[in-house]
């Protein structure tokens, strides 16, 4: 309630003063330098208050249910009977759904996330009171927790709004992401920190894999498919490509509308041609489905490639995928692929570097690993349909170095060059931020790099005597990653007797641990 009456009262504050100096509800009191600069930044301030003032009231709402809850409950006699627990928990719901206007559904679900956020979720409940989160986000939480148990679901709200957590997330804060950016990334650390095995989880899944066909108004339907990520990662991306190579000055038609139309056709005709592969991709799951061909990138741990460990891969656009998966698609799809060192005390990539102005098309694959995605704030737009772009023009002296390049959509790129605004510095491992033309700076997203996991009979051998605990050594060849940009990956008979292959196959020997 405090919280709630200081934002109000921030907000009256500037009403009044508004009124008091130019008529409007808007202006705050500014030096008068500049009036309409004045009222505009007055009003951005205004709306961000409006924004933390939600937030706050929400958590009050949170408060307020959650007390209701607890103290009709213990104002409820005794359920004499499984049945009346249920009428009793039926009447309770009802009590809510129409104090607020909403339906039975809505409120039960508003009772269970009210429920968890004050027994199970502190941290969460807390920066929504405060107004660092808005009650968007904190449901994802509690939605991304909900199959967790009380350590894991501690975990991942600790990584995301706690600053002082082993591990936090890098970039802006949790609450400076739009909610469908931060569920992705919710999501993907969950995926990778889950009790359950993602491959265990993923055969389950994918027994209920389908196809669902909706009615809709005016005439048209939905036909949605619910698929393996890899499968349907590439036919995206391959229904993009050719709706992109049919695009000219003489094509009325939108790029959403040739890709409905490409996917159509390639349904109802033989475009396409007969399917070929295996049937069910390492999993039993039956079906002749073809490993897509389309440019797909997927970020793979070695020795999760050579199959020493079961560490989660990364499907651009999606997110982790099992290992499994990613070794069908390089052995069964990748027509090439490139090898990119990370460090192995955070996971992120290695800068390679360039001092032309054309980009090699190892630094197109290196802002897509760094970036995953238009770096503008909120935007979805996925890799493959960006543009390399210099932050500080090629003429005014930028260099085609990866600190000073983005990969904006076309949309955000038409921005940056007909607007105001622009694109702060990046780095090797960091995306570009942005400033606003009102002069507000709003950090990018950045990807959650951790640190690969060794298996421990490489750790902790009889001949290294190393401990599992102690942290990985200095890297004692600090420029290899120059060395790598100017050398082949040696190519791998994945489907010979000797896949995966050893390990001192693709390392140097000075990379190599001893007993391994």
């Amino acid at each position: 309630m405090a919280a709630v009456s200081a934002s109000t009262a921030e907000l009256e504050s500037l009403i009044e003063t508004g009124a008091d100096r130019a008529g409007s509800p808007c202006v705050a009191p500014l030096p008068a330098t500049d009036p309409m600069r004045n009222l505009a930044d007055a009003c951005l301030e205004g709306l961000a208050e409006i924004a933390r003032q939600e937030a706050r009231t929400a958590a009050l709402k949170v408060r307020l249910t959650a007390e209701y809850l607890q103290a009709t409950r213990a104002l409820a006699s005794p359920a004499s009977s499984p049945r009346e627990r249920a009428v009793q928990e039926m009447a309770l719901v009802a009590e809510v759904a129409c104090v607020l206007t909403v339906s039975e559904r809505s409120a039960g679900a508003l009772l269970s996330e009210c429920q968890t956020l004050t027994t199970v979720l502190p941290l969460t409940l807390t920066a929504l009171q405060a107004g660092t989160i808005s009650w968007q986000h904190a449901r994802i939480i509690v939605d991304e927790t909900t199959t967790l148990d009380p350590d894991g679901a501690a975990a991942l709200e600790a990584h995301f709004l706690d600053t002082d957590a082993p591990t936090p997330a890098r970039g802006c804060p949790a609450g400076d992401l739009v909610p469908t950016r931060f569920r992705a990334k919710a999501r993907s650390w969950r995926e990778r920190h889950h009790p359950v095995s993602i491959e265990k989880r993923f055969t389950k899944s994918a027994a209920d894999r389908r196809v669902e066909y909706v009615p809709d108004r005016d005439g048209m339907a939905w036909l949605s498919a619910y698929l393996p990520a890899h499968t349907a990662s590439g036919i995206w991306e391959r229904t993009t490509a050719a709706a992109r190579s049919m695009q000219g000055p003489d094509e009325a038609r939108t790029l959403t509308q040739l890709r409905a139309d490409v996917a159509a056709t390639w349904l109802l005709t033989n475009g396409t041609g007969a399917a070929s592969g295996t049937a069910d991709g390492g999993t039993g799951l039956g079906g002749d489905v073809p490993s897509p061909r389309a440019q797909v990138l997927i970020t793979v741990p070695v020795l999760s490639l050579l199959g020493a460990t079961d560490e989660p891969s990364l499907l651009d656009g999606y997110g982790p995928i099992p290992a499994s998966m990613a070794r069908r698609l390089i052995a069964d799809g990748a027509d090439s692929f490139y090898r990119v060192l990370t460090d192995p005390r955070d996971g992120a990539p290695l800068e390679i570097g360039r001092t032309n102005y054309r980009l090699t098309k190892a630094q197109r694959q290196w802002l897509r690993l760094r970036d995953g995605k238009c770096p503008f704030p909120g935007c979805n737009n996925p890799s493959l349909d960006n543009e390399a772009d210099h932050l500080l023009a090629w003429a005014d002296g930028g260099t085609t170095g990866i600190s000073n390049l983005g990969q904006p959509c076309r949309k955000h790129h038409r921005l940056k060059h007909n607007s105001k605004w622009k694109p702060t510095g990046a780095s090797m491992n960091n995306p570009p931020g942005w400033t606003s033309p009102a002069g507000r700076d709003y950090p990018s997203e950045h990807q959650d790099w951790e640190p690969p996991h060794w298996p421990d009979h490489i750790l902790a051998t009889e001949e290294t005597g190393r401990d599992p605990d102690l942290e990985p050594p200095e890297d004692p060849f600090p420029e290899w990653h120059q060395f790598t940009a100017a050398h082949e990956f040696p190519a791998a008979d994945m489907d010979g007797p000797g896949w995966p292959a050893p390990l001192d196959d693709f390392l140097p020997e000075a990379f190599v641990p001893q007993g391994v």
